[in-house]
């Protein structure tokens, strides 16, 4: 018989803890976060610093996860910023890639290996661009033989995060050509995830490889979460066989 464990993820671009009321608040995207109680989170726009506090490492303490990874992709006021990913379960291994594309601003994607129960998830936290051209390019590095295309990652990817694509553009079509997207509307009547308080773009996506099966997928819309930061977690769902 072919055992099978649910495992719960979420990805949210926290704002650098900056919330709709322009104050940096770790301790509340901290809070939001642990009422979830997810397996994993893949977090975009992290600051790590001496003078600010690390964000990743509240957060962290937070939710009661042990392991986690950080990629950075510039520097924020003399401080680390980038993208982070936090597990309940071993992270084996991990890599940051840079998938800059512009001189508007450095991007990243980080990928962690993580032990779930004997099998490996291959998760892919990616933040791309504002511009149009500039995605068209990123998309095309994501699908490169290094990260999304490697063969040794076939059947265990799960690729989320923060694609400030709002319509079904080049990136969206690319990404469906080798992943199943998770389509939101059978789980719920708005999809929007941007900004917080009043979304009215969808920006924030999860794609995976058919061996993961989507249960559910849902946006946390409590009176914290649209305070927290100018995104709402999504957080998603899977059946995932051992």
């Amino acid at each position: 018989m072919t055992k099978e464990r649910s495992l719960r993820i979420v990805t949210y671009n926290i704002h650098k803890c900056r919330g709709m009321d322009a104050r940096v608040r770790p301790e509340r995207v901290a809070a939001v976060l642990a009422e979830l109680d997810a397996d994993v989170i893949a977090l975009q726009e992290v600051v790590r610093g001496k003078k600010e506090k690390d964000q990743l490492t509240v957060i962290a303490k937070a939710t009661g996860a042990k392991h986690y990874r950080f990629g950075e992709t510039r520097k924020h006021r003399e401080a680390d910023y980038g993208n982070a990913i936090i597990s309940k379960f071993p992270i084996i291994s991990y890599e940051a890639y840079d998938i800059t594309a512009s001189r508007r601003e450095p991007r990243g994607c980080l990928r962690a290996d993580i032990d779930i129960g004997g099998r490996t998830l291959r998760l892919f936290n990616a933040h791309l661009g504002t511009g149009l051209f500039e995605r068209r390019k990123q998309a095309q590095m994501l699908i490169e033989k290094k990260l999304l295309n490697n063969p040794k990652f076939f059947g265990s990817r799960i690729v989320l995060g923060d694609f400030n694509e709002w319509t079904r553009g080049l990136t969206t079509r690319l990404l469906k050509a080798h992943l199943v997207s998770a389509d939101l509307r059978p789980f719920m009547r708005r999809i929007k995830t941007y900004p917080g308080m009043m979304p009215f773009m969808h920006l924030d996506h999860i794609y995976f490889d058919p061996t993961f099966e989507l249960t559910n997928i849902e946006l946390l819309r409590t009176r914290q979460s649209k305070m927290a930061s100018d995104h709402l977690p999504l957080v998603a769902e899977f059946k995932v066989a051992a």
